[in-house]
């Protein structure tokens, strides 16, 4: 193998901007790792652990982006390089054309810009508060995507934000629309007066798409970032995004969405709707929390989705036509030693939610992301198990898997050919950020699977039909391939448990 990087002197690019290095990088063929990163100690040391010598990055700092290859031979080296390259930095031009050279600083952008309203802070995260600061003084909300970032730092934030009418939304929010504009890995959605508010990133992306899907139209999707319901944050951000969409003359109704928050900031975040009609999903909340009156709370995304749609006046939704044939067509191929479940998921909140509907129906499932202490990795044998694919061990030096199915791949070919599993269960996901063809790279492997006599493979495909991969084309591919496609990622998991315990009946049961 050889190895090979270009180091690239101060220049900075953000790390959405690097995900797509990376998966330029990597499609080109005899690749058989590369990574565009900036040269923080960390990514230093990944690239070492890789086998990049480190005298070749002596010198080497944050400020610099690297971009890293090991390849079969030159030639895939040198293609390898050229496609990284042209990814990010065919936009910039040459350099007479700086219309096209990204600004350098905040102050450079809104000298450009001076009607903008949103940033979007993506740097690592030792650095992320200090540029959420610059943003805030400037009069802009926030989309924090960057990770790490102390609570303490958050706290500080959201409070300053609060006092100046403005939102800073995350660390970790990684989606988000506003005023029609989509942020970070967001969904093609129509204009309507419900709202999201969401401290989920994919949660918030599967309920927009599924009231889009149903005729229901969106006003804003706000990203709180995960800890924002805690105990610790206090639903700082939650409690100025429903007291500013109650107020909101284009929005009718909110759904927020979460996994369990702390009981007492949910419910003081549920009170400030005021009489604006609010649904809360959160997932696999306890059946015995009280919510305040007029609020209606569920425990999976398809739920809050059914409810908020019937507050918006839309035809109810079918979420389990033909499923039970379907399941039980599936469960009458599969021989009797079949009966785990696997989740391979690269949705954080789809993955969560997955592992409280199939724990309702199967008892425990061990998760990288377990619902409780014991519950972890690595599983015993004969276990049910869920992975987060997003999480930091599966995307260290590499894309997250929505961007890049590689990873996933890999551990679809391995669990296929378990001989004990009955199902798995993919989530993909569609929309601005994600693979531009997900089912070009996932569908092939999954018929093998099928074909070969494998387990039943179950995919929800969450998108709609206006984003740029096109919805029912995905959906159609994995049809094709001989998956069971269902309506709704909780149903996905529902249908899983069904085939794992040869029920078909339970994959229409209520959620």
């Amino acid at each position: 193998m050889i190895h090979s990087l270009t180091v690239h002197p101060e220049t900075y690019v953000d790390s959405i901007m690097q995900l797509s290095g990376t998966r330029a990088l990597r499609a080109v063929e005899g690749v058989d790792w590369a990574s565009a990163a900036m040269a923080t100690p960390t990514n230093v040391k990944t690239l070492q652990d890789e086998g990049f010598p480190a005298d070749d990055l002596s010198g080497a700092g944050a400020n610099d982006l690297v971009l890293a290859v090991r390849a079969e031979s030159q030639d895939a080296v040198d293609a390898a390089l050229e496609a990284g390259d042209q990814a990010l930095f065919a936009a910039r031009g040459t350099p007479s054309e700086t219309a096209k050279v990204p600004a350098a600083t905040l102050d450079e952008a809104l000298r450009r810009q001076p009607g903008s309203s949103v940033a979007v802070v993506s740097v690592p995260g030792d650095y992320a508060a200090l540029e959420a600061h610059k943003a805030l003084s400037a009069g802009l909300h926030v989309l924090l995507f960057s990770d790490n970032v102390p609570v303490e730092d958050e706290i500080a934030l959201k409070d300053r934000a609060v006092g100046l009418g403005l939102l800073v939304m995350g660390p970790g929010a990684g989606t988000a629309m506003l005023g029609g504009t989509c942020l970070g890995f967001a969904n093609v959605v129509a204009p309507g007066r419900v709202a999201v508010v969401a401290a989920a990133g994919t949660g918030a992306q599967e309920a927009a798409a599924l009231l889009d899907r149903w005729g229901v139209g969106i006003s804003q999707v706000v990203g709180l970032g995960g800890r924002d319901l805690g105990a610790r944050v206090g639903g700082r951000m939650a409690l100025a995004a429903v007291r500013g969409l109650a107020a909101d003359e284009g929005t009718d109704a909110i759904l927020l969405v979460s996994k369990p928050p702390d009981v007492d900031v949910a419910r003081a975040v549920l009170a400030a709707a005021g009489d604006t009609p609010l649904v809360a999903a959160l997932i696999g909340v306890p059946e015995d929390f009280e919510a305040p009156p007029g609020v209606t709370v569920t425990r999976t995304l398809e739920a809050g989705a059914v409810a908020m749609a019937r507050i918006a006046g839309a035809p109810a939704p079918d979420v389990t036509a033909g499923l039970v044939d379907a399941v039980r067509a599936e469960a009458d191929r599969l021989p009797a030693r079949r009966t785990l479940v696997r989740g391979l998921f690269s949705g954080g909140t789809l993955c969560y939610e997955s592992l409280v509907v199939l724990a309702d129906v199967l008892g425990d499932v061990h998760s990288n992301t377990p619902l409780r202490a014991g519950l972890g990795l690595p599983a015993p044998q004969g276990a049910h198990t869920c992975l987060d694919l997003g999480e930091e061990e599966y995307t260290k030096g590499r894309p997250h898997p929505m961007i890049d199915p590689q990873a996933r791949l890999e551990l679809l070919r391995e669990v296929g050919d378990d001989p004990d599993v009955a199902a798995i269960v993919l989530d993909v996901v569609l929309g601005y950020g994600a693979h531009d063809d997900p089912a070009a790279e996932l569908a092939p492997e999954c018929a093998r699977i099928v074909a070969g006599g494998g387990p039943a493979v179950v995919v929800y495909v969450l998108g709609t039909e206006q984003d740029p991969q096109g919805l029912e084309r995905q959906r159609a591919e994995f049809t094709d391939a001989g998956c069971l496609v269902t309506a709704t990622a909780a149903r996905a998991s529902l249908a899983a448990a069904a085939l794992a315990r040869r029920e078909p009946e339970l994959a229409g049961t209520a959620l």
